[in-house]
């Protein structure tokens, strides 16, 4: 009854502190002028009502509060290493937030803007938030120690993938916040009740994710009235800290989260195939494809929402670790027949429309 008041109160806690704060993020991003604009990029509904870009304020303050709260919560605690981890948590997130913030106000440069997201990287490092190793699928078996450096890069590479994963996600109403509620949820689900033995004071960070993202939710899916902007990039960091805190669940992230990540790949690999810069934005996304195709912004998003349940459910309910990873390569098959089936439908003028080099 205790672990369960606790959750209850981490939850509904971010939750009403999102209700509360997103309000006046709406009124304070208009004040400001940190406000969405049309461009040939981002033509949605949403971008030519000048929405309030400071989504990220919101989630920000409920997820950190509310994680600081959640400490003084009567919940056994195992790894000793938590509070240090905890640390390195927040202060890349506070990184990452500030980052956002000035890169919504005057549009930081794809230099500037991935320095600024290495050194929130690498303070997750530096306080113990690294990959150690990984379960081999078929045997269950942990990997054998790799060389600190190796740990270092990869690491670094999981952090910085996922932040641009979810900044690129957000390009339709309520997709970023709405799948990464998705992944706080199975995250959450697996630390309190499925690990052995189950990881309760590390699911209150998830648990407090799942109750900001909601909140924000209700104000950022369709019409949205209030964007994430530099948000997203908040959200990837903490999922991604989020993943490894607590003991490996990449495995888990990746599931809930493959179709974002091989939308990702598939436009760094398109870009450059093209010879233009990875960084610079276009309307190559699937959800822009979709879109111009005539689906609707909701259609779209809740599509997203199922795909990203069903196969987190699956992580959750498979004991199997074979047959989890035959769902992730039948997973897998799925979304590239998906993305061909889409670049067929995709009008060849489209196609030239969305390489555009004056694309921002």
């Amino acid at each position: 009854m205790v672990e369960l008041s606790a959750f209850a109160i981490t939850f509904f806690l971010a939750l009403g502190l999102s209700l509360l704060i997103t309000p006046l993020m709406i009124r304070m991003g208009v004040r400001l002028g940190i406000v969405t604009r049309v461009t040939p990029r981002r033509v949605n509904e949403g971008d030519a009502r000048s929405l309030s870009k400071l989504g990220g304020g919101t989630l920000f303050v409920s997820f950190v509060l509310t994680v600081l709260l959640a400490q003084l919560l009567d919940v056994p605690r195992f790894d000793p290493n938590e509070p240090n981890r905890l640390i390195g948590l927040l202060l890349g997130s506070c990184i990452m937030f500030v980052v956002g913030v000035v890169d919504d106000w005057i549009e930081l440069r794809p230099l500037p803007l991935l320095a600024a997201q290495f050194v929130a990287a690498a303070v997750a490092v530096h306080f113990e938030i690294f990959i150690e190793g990984f379960n081999n699928p078929l045997t269950g078996d942990v990997t054998s120690t790799w060389p600190f450096a190796f740990t270092v890069g990869l690491t670094l590479f999981w952090i910085l993938g996922m932040i641009n994963t979810v900044n690129w996600l957000d390009g339709l109403d309520g997709l970023s916040s709405g799948v990464v509620f998705i992944v706080a949820v199975v995250l959450f689900i697996n630390s309190a009740f499925v690990l052995v033995p189950p990881q309760k004071s590390v699911s209150l960070l998830p648990l407090a994710l799942m109750g900001s993202t909601l909140g924000f939710l209700l104000y950022n899916f369709y019409p949205a009235r209030i964007f994430a902007g530099g948000g997203a990039m908040l959200l990837g960091y903490i999922i991604a800290c989020l993943s490894i805190i607590g003991g490996a669940k990449m495995a888990t992230v990746l599931m809930v989260m493959a179709l974002p990540i091989m939308d990702t790949a598939w436009q760094i690999i398109n870009r450059l195939m093209t010879g233009r810069s990875p960084f610079k934005g276009d309307r190559g996304h699937i959800h822009h494809r979709l879109l111009d195709l005539g689906f609707s912004q909701r259609q779209i998003v809740l599509g997203y929402y199922v795909f990203c349940t069903f196969f987190g459910s699956l992580t959750l309910v498979l004991e199997s670790r074979s047959f989890k990873l035959i769902s992730l390569l039948i997973m897998l098959l799925i979304i590239l027949v998906g993305f061909g089936l889409v670049w067929m439908a995709t009008p060849k003028q489209q196609k030239g429309r969305e390489n555009s080099h004056d694309l921002v």
